[in-house]
C-alpha cells in the first residue's frame, strides 16, 4: 500500500493572504495516513508559523522541493505562471481554480498532463458534498466581513440609540442578493442592530430574508416606468443554487426599479455573481449619485471582470464627489486570512478523504463529485 503526499503552496496573487491547510488540518491528514508538505512560509500571511506546521506533522520545504515531492499540489486561487510551471505531468493541482473564467490555464495544465480538481465547480446541492463546499465557507466570511466592513465605514452608528443627547436613528440597510454571501450580511447587519431590507431574483429566497427578520423588496411591486417588464425579475432561479443570468431587459427593469430604494438607503451591500460570467450591474452610477452622503456602498463582486456597482473598482475605496463611500470587495475572506483559511482547509480535509482510497489518490470519473469537479459543470 503506497501514501499520498500532499502539498499546500503560499499564494502568490496580489493581496491572497490565504493558506491551503492549517495545522489543524494537517493533524487529521496525518491521522488519515497521508504525508503533508507546506512551502515555507506559506501560512505566514494567516498567522500560522513553519514550527506550527511541523509540530502537526508535516514537512516544511522550500517550493521546488514540494512541487518535486508532492502527488497533489494544493492551493487557494489559480496558481501565476512560474507556479504552473513548476507542475509536472501525473500531479493532481487542487485548488479554486475558476476554470469557467480562465479554461486557457486548465487547458494548458491538461495538455502538459497535470490534472485538475477546482472546487468551483462543486455540486452544491448534493448533501454529500456540503463539508467540501469552500465557495460556501468563504461566501460566508465575505458576507459577514462586508457588513463589519460597512459598519466600520460608515460615520453614524447602526443600532438605533437613545441617550441624554437624543435618539440616533437605526441604519438603513439595503442587501442585493440573497446567497450566502448575502444571508451572511443580512444576518451580521441585523445583529449589529440595522434595519435591513433585501431583494433576490429568486422567489424562494423571501421566507430565508424573511426569517433573519430582514425586509424582503419585491421588485414587482415598487412603482417604476419598467413595471411590466419587472414582473419577470422574481423568477431568477438556477440551477444547483445558484441565481440563473437574468436577459438584459430583466437586468435594465430591475435597476429602474431599485434606484429609488437605493437612493433612501444608508448601506448597501451587493453580493449577486454568476459562475463563470461577468456579475450583473445592480447599482447604476445615477443610483449612487443619488445616495445621501455618507453613504457606503460595498460590491462584493467587485473584479476585474466588473461587478454589481457600475462605480466600484476591485480592491479600491472610492469617495465620490457627492460624499457616497464605494468600496470594491471582491477579495473579502482574504481580509480574514485565519478564519478563511481554517474553514477552507477543512474543506480540503474532507475532500481528500472522498479521493484518497487504499493509499492512492484516485479520481474515479464514474464519481458524481469527482466528475464534477475535474470538468464538470455545476449540478
Amino acid at each position: 500500500m503506497g501514501t499520498v503526499t500532499v502539498g499546500a503552496v503560499r499564494g502568490r496573487a496580489p493581496g491572497e493572504r490565504r493558506v491551503a491547510l492549517v495545522p489543524e488540518a494537517v493533524t487529521r491528514l496525518r491521522r488519515d495516513g497521508i504525508d503533508v508538505l507546506v512551502e515555507t512560509g506559506a501560512g505566514a500571511g494567516a498567522w500560522f508559523a513553519d514550527a506550527d506546521y511541523a509540530e502537526a506533522g508535516a514537512a516544511v520545504v522550500p517550493s521546488h522541493e514540494l512541487y518535486a515531492r508532492a502527488d497533489a499540489v494544493l492551493c487557494v486561487g489559480p496558481p501565476d505562471a512560474g507556479a504552473a510551471a513548476s507542475l509536472r505531468a501525473g500531479q493532481v493541482l487542487i485548488g479554486l481554480l475558476e476554470p469557467l473564467r480562465r479554461p486557457a490555464l486548465v487547458s494548458a495544465l491538461a495538455e502538459r498532463g497535470v490534472r485538475t480538481v477546482s472546487l468551483d465547480l462543486l455540486p452544491r446541492t448534493l448533501s454529500r458534498a456540503q463539508s467540501m463546499d469552500a465557495l460556501t465557507s468563504q461566501a460566508n466570511i465575505a458576507g459577514y466581513k462586508a457588513a463589519v466592513l460597512a459598519a466600520d465605514t460608515y460615520d453614524r452608528f447602526f443600532p438605533m440609540l437613545t441617550t441624554a443627547a437624543g435618539t440616533m436613528r437605526p441604519a438603513q440597510v439595503l442587501v442585493l442578493g440573497a446567497g450566502v454571501a448575502g444571508l451572511q450580511a443580512i444576518a451580521t447587519a441585523r445583529r449589529l442592530g440595522a434595519v435591513v431590507t433585501a431583494h433576490d431574483v429568486r422567489p424562494e429566497s423571501r421566507e430565508e430574508v424573511q426569517s433573519l427578520g430582514a425586509r424582503f423588496l419585491d421588485v414587482a411591486a415598487l412603482p417604476t416606468r419598467e413595471q411590466g417588464a419587472a414582473q419577470g425579475t422574481g423568477q431568477g432561479a438556477g440551477q444547483g443554487g445558484y441565481a440563473r443570468e437574468l436577459t438584459e431587459s430583466e437586468q435594465r427593469a430591475q435597476r429602474a426599479a431599485l434606484d429609488a430604494h437605493i437612493a433612501r438607503t444608508d448601506i448597501v451591500i451587493t453580493t449577486a455573481q454568476v459562475p463563470g460570467r461577468k456579475p450583473p450591474l445592480l447599482v447604476t452610477a445615477a443610483a449612487v449619485r443619488a445616495m445621501k452622503s455618507g453613504s457606503v456602498v460595498v460590491d462584493l463582486a467587485a473584479s476585474e471582470f466588473g461587478g454589481n456597482v457600475e462605480v466600484s473598482e476591485p480592491d479600491r475605496t472610492t469617495v465620490l464627489d457627492n460624499g457616497v463611500t464605494v468600496i470594491g470587495a471582491g477579495h473579502l475572506p482574504s481580509a480574514m486570512a485565519t478564519a478563511a483559511s481554517t474553514a477552507y482547509a477543512r474543506n480540503l480535509v474532507a475532500l481528500l478523504r472522498h479521493l484518497v482510497r487504499d493509499g492512492e489518490l484516485v479520481l474515479d470519473p464514474a464519481d458524481e463529485i469527482t466528475a464534477a469537479l475535474t470538468g464538470g459543470a455545476p449540478a
